[in-house]
């Protein structure tokens, strides 16, 4: 095997080498869905209003998830 070409990430390194920006888009990307579906059921009397607040509130409820983890980069606060 050539070993020249190495592109292994440094398990070390707490980011991967990459920056954080991306896990903001992915919230979005998950829970954006979940709010449209629970919308969309309640308005056509698939599900109840306290569909939407749970959704709601698990959306809230992830926002300060990620923002209290810190991500690694040593900001706990």
């Amino acid at each position: 095997m050539n070993t020249s070409d190495d592109t292994r990430i440094d398990l070390r390194d707490p980011d991967g080498g990459r920056k954080h920006g991306g896990h903001g888009r992915l919230m979005i990307v998950c829970c954006v869905p979940m709010l449209a579906i629970a919308v969309i059921l309640v308005a056509t009397g698939v599900a109840g209003s306290g569909f939407v607040l749970a959704a709601v509130a698990c959306a809230v409820m992830m926002a300060m998830m990620m923002r209290a983890m810190g991500h690694g980069d040593g900001n706990r606060g």
